[in-house]
């Protein structure tokens, strides 16, 4: 009997080594279904279509390559925030849009959206099957554009289409995963080294790109006697095993980061398309090193900008350097480094109260207690602050997250794909309660996959990343504060453990309790809705809209607020000087 259309697509992916689809199945993406049942491919059959597309996109940053589908209407439309988390975050995901009936095309049939219009702008690659002698080429072009250009690729797949039999194309099939030297021209080299040798202080700050370099970077490090930043993304990677370091900066960072690159000669940033503008340094000299040189000079003014490989760029540049000898510049940014997670510490240390945890002791306790190869997923707010400060790069962890979209909601998703994809590792989802809160209907496909992820809800009844904000801006906080189910009952009603965690004494115990669980597990645990997180460099402006919104919130009555704001907080000012 001859196969069909859907048959052989996920044959093509069976080929392209793809472990499973997540999806809501039904309507124009039925036929599809059914060959998957009949192949080695799993059907993850999740409650909503933003969860399966961030649930893949967490699997092709982990392995490579994932894929997610959806069907017609509202299903493409559910999809969107997944596919545009995959896409700026540059990970190699396919997109299956099954869509309605191909006659029925441009006469506003009956869930009909357009995929090439709606996909566009969070894709390198959508286009239409129509025809069955497109499939294989099409599909073929599809994968190919994902994994080589790192982002989304859509098919559009009419329901009519894909029960055609299939007919054999005269094209290659076979998915080419090419891995080229990619490193500056020669001339470039030396161009770069002579600015390295005649600079007396050299800041390196890494980001994502450089996340395979860690040796290189280490010892381009040592060689220089220069101090180490890193981006959120790259903290995983750039972190272990590295003397160097001094933390990272940002909104999420430190200090001592944010003082190595202005203090430094020469800055290089190495695979970084860091996109706060306002923390990079404006006075002295700037590199920038990438593999794409589209995004070269668009955060700085560049002394130099060169393409390439972190990787293979430095192991080329190394035999040009100049060893330098004096450490001065080094030993100072390290002291102060040692200096400012000593500060860090004061809020470990100073767990909270009843009802009122702090977060930062929370996380350290999880980071001491957690896997050395734990895979953490964190919600983007407060949480990615908390993760970003206090979880520890060992080499073998991971921590996804929304960094570059900056979505609420992820973590939990991310996590079902993470479980997934690597069955033996310990995953633990850092949720804030509104971002659980969000897609709070997967937690049922956590029970029936049985997976087991653990979700640490940061419960601070506030979405306390605009509550900075808006206190940064001026303003009283309004409309932030959340009335929330008990998480941990909620659990219980999807079919696995849920324990509230109310004083500070019992977040060791609990913790350690819900990691060693077999099976998944949420710990709901009631933080310090009053605790904030200050970047590394806070403007004169900032100062004048906290104390604004301070003087606001005192005139309308909330002086308790106010007062519990300024304890919790008044140790930021201090690791800030």
């Amino acid at each position: 009997m001859a196969k069909n259309i859907a048959e052989q697509i996920v044959e093509m992916l069976e080929d392209a080594n793809v472990k499973r689809i997540y999806a809501v199945t039904g309507d124009s993406l039925n036929h599809l279904n059914i060959a998957v049942k009949k192949s080695s491919i799993e059907w993850i059959h999740v409650r909503h279509e933003e969860v399966g597309a961030y649930a893949a996109a967490a699997e092709a940053e982990l392995d490579g390559f994932a894929v997610c589908a959806g069907s017609c209407g509202p299903g493409h439309v559910h999809l969107i925030n997944g596919v545009y988390e995959a896409h700026k975050s540059h990970v190699p995901m396919l997109v299956i849009a099954s869509t309605i009936p191909s006659d029925e095309m441009g006469m506003d049939y009956f869930q009909e959206t357009n995929t090439i219009k709606l996909f566009d702008d969070c894709s390198h690659y959508n286009q239409m099957i129509t025809r069955p002698e497109q499939v294989q080429r099409t599909l073929q072009t599809a994968i190919q554009h994902a994994i080589s250009k790192k982002g989304v690729a859509v098919i559009g797949l009419p329901g009519d289409v894909s029960e055609l039999d299939a007919e054999e194309g005269s094209t290659s099939t076979q998915i080419f995963r090419t891995n080229p030297v990619i490193r500056p021209s020669d001339d470039e080299l030396k161009s770069l080294a002579s600015l390295i040798n005649e600079s007396k202080k050299v800041t390196l700050y890494c980001g994502i790109g450089a996340g395979e370099a860690n040796a290189e970077v280490v010892e381009l490090s040592k060689f220089l006697k220069a101090p180490v930043g890193y981006s959120f993304r790259g903290k995983m990677s750039i972190q272990p095993n590295n003397p160097n370091e001094v933390g990272l900066t940002g909104l999420l960072g430190f200090p001592s980061a944010y003082h190595a690159m202005h203090e430094a000669d020469l800055l290089i940033l190495l695979g970084t398309d860091f996109p706060y503008q306002k923390f990079m340094p404006v006075k002295n000299k700037i590199v920038q090193i990438d593999e794409s040189p589209e995004r070269l000079g668009r955060r700085a003014k560049l002394e130099l900008g060169l393409a390439g490989d972190v990787k293979e760029t430095i192991k080329a540049l190394l035999p040009l350097l100049q060893e330098k000898t004096d450490t001065h510049f080094l030993n100072e940014q390290l002291a102060f480094y040692e200096k400012v997670k000593e500060n860090q510490l004061t809020y470990v240390k100073d767990f909270g109260k009843e009802d009122a945890i702090q977060p930062e002791y929370v996380t350290h306790i999880l980071d001491q207690v957690a896997k050395k190869d734990a895979i953490f997923t964190v919600d983007t707010g407060m949480c990615c602050v908390w993760g970003a400060r206090f979880i520890t790069g060992t080499g073998e962890r991971k921590m996804l997250g929304s960094f570059n979209h900056g979505s609420m909601a992820n973590a939990m998703p991310m996590a079902i794909g993470a479980a997934l994809a690597h069955p033996g590792r310990e995953v633990i989802a850092m949720c804030g309660d509104g971002g659980l809160s969000m897609l709070l209907g997967d937690m049922a496909t956590i029970f029936q996959y049985k997976l087991p992820v653990k979700l640490i809800v940061f419960n601070n009844r506030t979405l306390g990343m605009v509550k900075l904000e808006m206190e940064v801006g001026g303003m009283p906080d309004n409309e932030t504060d959340m009335i929330n189910p008990d998480f941990a009952m909620v659990a219980q009603a999807m079919g696995y453990p849920g324990k509230n965690v109310h004083k500070p004494e019992d977040v060791e115990s609990a913790i350690k309790e819900c990691l060693s669980f077999d099976g998944p597990y949420l710990l709901n645990i009631f933080t310090n809705p009053n605790a904030l997180a200050l970047p590394p460099k806070v403007d004169f402006d900032q100062v004048v809209g906290m104390t604004k919104s301070m003087a606001q919130l005192m005139l309308g009555g909330k002086m308790e607020e106010v007062l519990d704001t300024v304890k919790t907080n008044y140790k930021h000012i201090k690791g800030l000087l």
